[in-house]
């Protein structure tokens, strides 16, 4: 596991130099303490951070070919190397090196690009081929490795963390408001986008080549399509699954340094230390976290799991400085992030990296078989669409408005009366339910919705996109495409590399997500049950019932109590301030009312407080120090050209610039 950073010039008389790419690589220090490497040649630049995992002794980066012609730095886990590696040895390659990093360079010299469908892990690299000038970035299917770029004065700047690259280049830090608009909105920002309009996420399953100035991206993978696989009978779905599973499991425990398993007491992580178990020869080493709330504590279930799979568990009650955590974690956030369970995955990926180097984690069983509550309700809601749709709408433009704020079931019935699609956006979405009542932005950045797009646009593509009919599986497909790889995939690799902490998530392991797609989505939710046949698979492998058959929480956390009580006076003091209200975003009466309706006790504001608190630190602990903001109250929101998420095609503005 690595961090990577570089640059890529059109022009072969730019020089880029050692120390320019060091300070580059300096930036991710924690996502590889163990060492440092830097290719530079002409006006090319490449560099690592190490966290050593396979090949301890001999795995330095930049990794070359034979004739060192061909040039990587590479971030993650490729778990069918040791395959790999025999097949292309008999077509004549040469090792010198024990890593699954070295594999790649070979299998580019076979199948150029296409050798990212070889791979079976997580990945994010950049590989120069220095006889045909070309430089390839890639990222894995499920975006489980961030990688991002930026195209600027003939060169291209890229890595896997936007700070490396704002660390050489601070003028790109131009924010990008229509981003911004999609955090508050989601409260994550999707790729392409970034918070800076310069600078891009590579989307997952894409590829990027940079050659001659010009800037390719394409995808090279997508999921396959939904419901068309119905297993013989439940006996068989299970086996498969198990036998599946096992396969993903077993292909994860590869490493040179400690491994174990980040256990939250849910099905998924139970699944997978079960596995773990079966597949290890001592005792697995798990690790959770819980808090003093009865009402958000699930460490006693991973105490029941632990005592169950005999495992090595270490557990740590939280009783944390809630108000220095949430400052220090937005000094680190490059872009506004607004899920609030970021807390406890930094607190337990900590506590592991105690122990450990590696975990496994149960990320994914959610998105693959249904296991939200918001599935079950979307269907429990469609009786509404007996309703005609003209009275539908009849009642959102005349009866809806003129109703009391305060009437019980006002937002619900409106929600109920949109088409099934815009339905469920409108459950994902936080602005546009607020602003129906009460204007939360202002009028200038309210303006970005009619000049540029609406940030649910993105995710009605991924509904017109998604290859099926079936209701449950379209939702399934643009969570994937968006809440998985936007919020849970950032949120686990930023905060576990925060830690130097790898974590490996076997659910995702894509042959698995490929055949769990394939699955009819009477599998996945039967009889209003969610995640049915990964709850009958945990049983197979003995978890006990009373973990399995319970109210699920997720990676909770007592976010109510600390917003009325640790986190109240910077609450009140952050987002009441000029300095906050005068930057130009909301309107003041709908900042103060959100607070008012709070902390009296009204209503349960506090996902939406805190998505708020989260974006003004943002500004003040990281944007501030690479951008010189506009006067207050003086916001201005240009429109700008946008990279498309299916394909994009850019040009160097001057080839022959520095």
């Amino acid at each position: 596991m690595c961090g990577i950073a570089g640059i890529a010039s059109a022009n072969e008389t730019f020089r880029t130099g050692e120390e320019t790419i060091h300070q580059m690589c300096e930036k991710i220090v924690h996502r590889g303490p163990d060492d440092e490497g830097i290719y530079v040649k002409d006006g090319v630049g490449l560099g690592m951070r190490r966290l050593s995992i396979i090949d301890l002794s001999g795995g330095h980066q930049p990794v070359f070919n034979e004739d060192r012609t061909i040039w990587i730095v590479f971030n993650g886990e490729i778990y069918n190397f040791p395959e790999l590696r025999p097949e292309l040895e008999k077509k004549g390659h040469r090792f010198y090196t024990r890593t699954d990093t070295e594999v790649i360079i070979h299998l580019y010299e076979e199948y150029g690009a296409e050798c990212v469908q070889k791979l079976r892990g997580m990945f994010a690299f950049a590989l120069y081929d220095d006889r045909r000038h070309r430089l390839l970035l890639a990222r894995d299917r499920l975006g489980k490795k961030p990688l991002h770029y930026a195209l600027a004065g003939g060169r291209l700047l890229f890595g896997s963390e936007i700070k490396s690259i704002l660390a050489v280049a601070p003028e790109l830090a131009t924010i990008d408001y229509q981003a911004l608009l999609q955090y508050l909105y989601f409260g994550y920002i999707l790729a392409p986008l970034t918070a800076f309009t310069e600078i891009k996420k590579l989307p997952a399953g894409h590829l990027l080549e940079f050659e001659n100035g010009e800037v390719r991206v394409r995808k090279y993978w997508d999921l396959p399509e939904f419901g068309a696989y119905t297993p013989a009978s439940e006996e068989a779905c299970l086996e498969e699954m198990e036998h599946l599973l096992q396969e993903a499991v077993r292909i994860r425990l590869i490493s040179d340094v400690p491994l174990g398993a980040l256990l939250s007491g849910g099905t998924d992580s139970s699944i997978v230390v079960a596995l773990m178990t079966r597949a290890s020869s001592g005792p697995v080493k798990t690790f959770s976290i819980g808090f003093r709330s009865a009402d958000f504590d699930e460490a006693r279930y991973a105490r029941i799991l632990a005592s169950h799979f005999g495992t090595d568990h270490h557990e740590l009650i939280l009783e944390p400085d809630v108000v220095e955590t949430v400052e220090d974690l937005t000094t680190s956030l490059e872009e506004p992030f607004g899920d609030s369970s970021m807390l406890p995955t930094y607190y337990v990926s900590r506590l592991a990296r105690q122990h450990v180097t590696v975990a496994l984690s149960g990320d994914g069983g959610d998105e693959l078989f249904a296991g939200y509550d918001r599935y079950r309700i979307h269907f429990q809601r469609r009786v509404f669409e007996r309703v005609p749709a003209w009275m539908r709408g009849l009642y959102r433009e005349w009866i809806y408005r003129r109703l009391p704020r305060d009437m019980p079931g006002r937002k619900f019935s409106y929600n109920v009366s949109l088409p099934w699609q815009e339905r469920y956006l409108d459950g994902l979405s936080f602005v546009p339910a607020f602003e129906r009542d009460m204007p939360l932005l202002s009028p200038e950045f309210r303006e970005i919705l009619a000049r540029e797009h609406d940030p649910q646009n993105m995710l009605r593509q991924f509904f017109e996109q998604a290859p099926t009919k079936d209701l449950l599986s379209q939702m399934l497909y643009v969570d994937t495409k968006s809440y998985l790889v936007g919020d849970i995939l950032t949120k686990v690799d930023r905060m576990s590399m925060l830690t130097s902490l790898e974590v490996r998530a076997p659910i995702l392991d894509h042959q698995f997500v490929e055949w769990a797609v394939r699955l009819s989505s009477e599998w996945k939710l039967r009889g209003g049950k969610q995640k049915s046949m990964l709850r009958k698979l945990a049983e197979r492998l003995g978890v006990p019932r009373e973990v399995l058959y319970r109210k699920k929480q997720g990676f909770a956390l007592p976010l109510v109590h600390w917003i009325r009580h640790e986190l109240r006076d910077l609450v009140l003091t952050v987002l009441l301030e000029p300095r906050s209200l005068q930057r130009g975003y909301f309107d003041d009466r709908g900042i103060r009312q959100l607070l008012e309706e709070h902390f009296r006790g009204r209503r349960d504001h506090s996902s939406r407080i805190w998505r708020l608190l989260i974006f003004e630190l943002w500004h003040r602990n990281f944007l501030e120090n690479f951008v010189t903001p506009a006067p207050l109250g003086a916001l201005t929101f240009p429109a700008h050209d946008r990279l498309p998420v299916r394909e994009a095609v850019a040009r160097s503005p001057s080839s022959n610039s520095a």
